[in-house]
């Protein structure tokens, strides 16, 4: 039975019922020795706990998609074949345009969110990775009018743990953009959401980790090239974006800052940049891997500044400060706008980041030069319309933070230790 599943909800709203009511009936009607029926009662009472625990769980991983399934749960999911050395690039010198292109069987998803989600079992050719990648295509995709027309794609990231499907299911983000691609507000992208959870009970941290896994081509090279050889998506760099929450964002703004060449813009929503931001990380693991995968080191090492967007937010101690260090240390091209969520407006959870949706994907929109044409980041044409309201609040002064603090991203104790 699937632990997502509405069977396996409603049984266990019927075990709740009957728990309930099998005490009140029972409870005085026992009979036999004293110690045999203060042992039915101690059953039924553990009954009761148990499955009211059960469903409490079931209704908030539902909520917020955070195991897809039992091995997710239990730990007993491995999606890593093999992990070879890749090289600095992550392409294991493999020339990624001579690949010929393999065409992926995909099925609809159903669930709440998921409409016009389509599932493929994706294996990675460079990376290793045998996973499910999940893509959404925009109402115009289908019309006449574009069938020759390319259109951009946004990499979508979950936190951990965490579900793929959470962009659709838990942040709703088809049905919060479907009507604003429709009306032209935010431009038509191609939504693509891969697995993030590879291993058993760790977070890759998007990294490259040879021998263990290689998160960082299974994201950056092997699932754009699945897209670019099944749909009609723009090239990259320039039409591609990568977004994620939580160790999603740090993800997104990683492989944005690492990969100038694949990604034009990246969203961050609550996300840091020191690894060890989420504990059970393995690019957490040595100081070195710390280094490689810390988007704030890579942009302050960087020789030629990439020209990349990235859209910060967060609140004080939970993302904030680390975008406001990615902004002190920017230089042109690349360009940081970060965001200010106050503490009232609740924590580190899918309430938090679901209406950041859609003013993260109008600054797309206008970053990526999606609309008229003007220049953004990195010489890529920009919007700026004057009947379009501001996505988001210029970021406030970041006084009172070390520099530690902001190079790090964990500026209280309490987010380096938290769990997403």
């Amino acid at each position: 039975m699937s632990l997502t599943g509405t069977a396996f909800l409603y049984t266990l709203i019927v075990l709740s019922v009957v728990a309930v009511v099998l005490p009140l009936a029972l409870w005085s009607r026992l009979r036999g020795p004293r110690a045999l029926r203060a042992l039915a009662r101690l059953l039924m009472v553990v009954f009761a706990q148990g499955t009211a625990v059960a469903l409490v769980f079931v209704l908030v991983n539902n909520q917020n998609n955070l195991y897809d399934n039992w091995a997710d749960l239990l730990g007993t999911g491995d999606h890593v074949q093999q992990a070879a050395n890749l090289g600095a690039d992550g392409t294991g010198g493999i020339a990624l345009k001579r690949l010929p292109k393999v065409r992926q069987h995909f099925t609809d998803v159903s669930g709440p969110g998921m409409r016009g989600v389509r599932e493929t079992q994706l294996k990675g050719r460079i990376s290793g990775v045998d996973a499910e990648v999940y893509v959404w295509l925009p109402p115009q995709y289908g019309e006449p009018a574009y069938r020759h027309h390319r259109f951009p794609a946004v990499e979508l990231l979950s936190g951990y743990p965490g579900s793929a499907k959470a962009w659709f299911g838990s942040l709703h983000a088809a049905n919060q953009l479907r009507p604003l691609m429709r009306s032209g507000k935010v431009a038509p992208f191609i939504l693509v959401a891969p697995r993030m959870n590879l291993l058993a009970g760790v977070d890759t941290g998007c990294a490259n980790i040879t021998g263990t896994v290689n998160a960082d081509t299974w994201l950056s090279v092997d699932v754009p090239k699945m897209v670019d050889d099944n749909f009609r998506a723009q090239a990259g760099p320039a039409g591609w974006a990568v977004a994620g929450y939580s160790a999603g964002g740090h993800c997104a703004t990683k492989l944005a800052v690492a990969h100038p060449d694949r990604y034009r813009a990246a969203v961050s929503m609550s996300g840091y940049n020191d690894p060890i931001g989420e504990r059970n990380s393995l690019a957490a693991e040595t100081p070195a891997l710390r280094r490689a995968n810390n988007p704030y080191v890579l942009l302050r090492g960087a020789r030629t500044p990439p020209a990349v967007a990235l859209y910060e937010s967060g609140q004080p101690g939970d993302g904030y400060e680390a975008g406001v260090g990615l902004e002190q240390i920017a230089k042109a091209p690349t360009t940081v706008h970060v965001v200010y969520i106050p503490k009232s407006a609740g924590g580190h959870n899918m309430a938090l980041w679901q209406p950041q949706v859609v003013p993260a994907f109008r600054w797309l929109t206008e970053e990526m030069g999606l609309l008229h044409g003007r220049a953004g980041a990195g010489g890529v044409p920009r919007t700026v319309s004057a009947t379009t309201p501001a996505a988001t609040p210029h970021a406030r002064s970041s006084a009172g933070s070390r520099p530690a603090e902001l190079a790090s991203g964990t500026a209280s104790p309490a987010t380096a230790a938290r769990r997403p």
